[in-house]
């Protein structure tokens, strides 16, 4: 497909807030962080709030005319315009807990799918870069997904929150047990961005969340599917952002996982 010049200029634009408010956090966890509750054990802290100001306001700087939607922040904007898609801070309990497994995203979005993703983990390593036809790297690399073949050698991530009803707490439990039995390792990690962006890198071969929420998941979706593998829902369809249900895998092992989550979910 032709280089979209317009858009690798907007990701190039948007790369620098993102970048900052990674570096914001990263500066921030070095001392105890304040936290409010949020959905039963959930919460929320200023370094949340810290780094979605910054995206937020450096996002409407340029592009004064998107809409945004955001994780704490909430939706502001004209409905039927283009929209930013962010995640100020992904992995909020493990960020508080001073975890390096946390990220900021951000997908420009134009109602239908995503045309730029940027996701940044930083005491992770991963800088992952979406520009639809033009662009899907992992730190300046090509994104490319493992070679892994069989669950019986792969390594699978499930999302278990805490924000979960006692339903949700026992389906994430049931597949966690399952899988221990079938893979390789099974490990719960709860930042859904980074998580996606481990298998467009070829480090993880899978992710499961049967609960996913808006924002996390936008801007890492489509790194997973541009390094050739798959994100869809138990039933195998292609998931979109605001499906609950994201299956990410290598596309090798899909088939032989989703039929794992469709005996669990019997």
């Amino acid at each position: 497909m032709p280089v979209d010049t317009e858009m690798m200029a907007l990701m190039r634009g948007a790369e620098p807030i993102v970048t900052r408010a990674a570096a914001t956090l990263v500066e921030m966890q070095r001392e105890p962080r304040a936290t409010t509750r949020k959905e039963l054990r959930d919460i929320v802290t200023d370094a949340d709030l810290a780094a979605e100001k910054i995206v937020i306001d450096g996002l409407r700087a340029l592009t004064p005319d998107a809409a945004i939607l955001s994780e704490e922040a909430g939706f502001s904007g004209t409905p039927t315009a283009s929209r930013w898609i962010i995640d100020p801070l992904d992995g909020t309990v493990n960020y508080a807990a001073g975890l390096p497994w946390f990220s900021v995203s951000a997908a420009y979005h134009d109602g239908g799918e995503a045309l730029i993703g940027l996701v940044e983990s930083p005491l992770s390593g991963i800088s992952g870069r979406y520009v639809r036809g033009a662009l899907a790297t992992i730190n300046g690399v090509p994104a490319r997904v493992s070679d892994t073949r069989s669950l019986s050698d792969a390594v699978v991530s499930v999302i278990l929150t805490s924000n979960f009803q006692p339903d949700e707490v026992r389906m994430a439990a049931a597949i966690v047990e399952r899988l221990g039995s079938v893979v390789r390792g099974v490990r719960i990690v709860v930042s859904g961005a980074l998580e996606m962006a481990w298998i467009a890198a070829g480090q993880l071969d899978a992710f499961v969340s049967t609960r996913a929420d808006l924002v996390s998941h936008a801007a890492a979706m489509p790194l997973v599917r541009a390094a050739n593998g798959r994100v869809t829902t138990i039933a195998g369809v292609d998931s979109q952002f605001d499906d609950l249900q994201k299956i990410a895998t290598n596309g090798h092992i899909h088939d032989e996982l989703l039929t794992l989550l469709q005996e669990i979910a019997l």
